[in-house]
């Protein structure tokens, strides 16, 4: 079982492994070693490097920087639970990058029934709108491995595999905008998109069938999907370019935005 994000670190101690003299019966060692957890093969390569002074603490260091820097979301992977993972770690963690993003109460929107995540309270020309946010996270996976590991499939952002993130469960109607969270192991990216793009989207499909779609021969309507999704991979993320959101900091300004746009403001 290959691992993406194990790749650069083998390269690298390979790289170091060469500075023993009896490297190639060191690799031998290394195929008959028996590891059980906290105790693995990066642990004991290591080790005996610092034993025969053939790495500097520095030069560890530094390897081990640019490992987490290349895989500081890889956790996520590893969250198998859609509910811990969308629910749980997706709502608290926009939370927490903007303050006044909160949690629907039905005192202040009665008519709720958990159809939309999140709120925004926001004063226009003196007159105080609700907005409606429906958060949606995906990771970054080689579709290439769909029998592997989440945490095994699992892309960087920069990389050139063919990939799949599914965004699903999307009801247009029930909010006004949505905020999309795009997890790759080294990264994460946020689109902010309204409501009737996502209903007139080329690629929103049906994900639950209803009267309208239960027939595909004979096609169906955009406006007739309640429950759909929409499959991002390397054909068709380009598009979603524009929805990118690239500060942090502005996700409160783009929500507004694309708000305006779904009600012409």
């Amino acid at each position: 079982m290959k691992c993406n994000f194990m790749e650069k670190l083998n390269e690298q101690l390979n790289a170091l492994i060469e500075r023993l003299s009896n490297s190639n019966n060191f690799r031998d060692e290394l195929e008959q070693l028996k590891s059980i957890y906290p105790f693995s093969k990066y642990e004991y390569i290591i080790s005996t490097l610092f034993s025969r002074n053939k790495i500097t603490f520095e030069e560890y260091l530094e390897i081990r920087d640019e490992y987490i820097d290349r895989n500081l979301f890889l956790p996520l992977f590893e969250i198998t639970a859609p509910r811990g993972f969308g629910d749980t770690w997706a709502l608290g963690h926009l939370m927490q990058l903007e303050s006044e993003f909160k949690r629907p109460k039905k005192k202040l929107d009665t008519t709720y029934k958990g159809e939309y995540d999140l709120y925004l309270n926001w004063e226009d020309n003196k007159k105080q709108r609700y907005i409606k946010i429906e958060v949606k996270a995906s990771r970054a996976t080689d579709r290439e491995k769909n029998d592997e590991p989440l945490y095994v499939k699992a892309l960087a952002s920069d990389s050139r595999r063919p990939f799949l993130m599914n965004f699903q469960q999307l009801k247009p109607k029930c909010c006004d905008v949505y905020l999309w969270i795009a997890v790759y192991r080294d990264n994460i990216k946020y689109w902010v998109i309204n409501s009737k793009e996502i209903q007139a989207n080329k690629d929103f499909t049906p994900q639950h069938r209803n009267e309208e779609t239960a027939n595909r021969k004979k096609g169906y309507k955009k406006e007739d999907i309640y429950e759909g999704q929409i499959m991002v991979t390397e054909d068709n993320i380009s598009y979603f370019n524009k929805y990118l959101v690239a500060k942090v900091r502005d996700l409160k300004n783009k929500v507004i935005n694309q708000y305006k746009i779904q009600h012409d403001l």
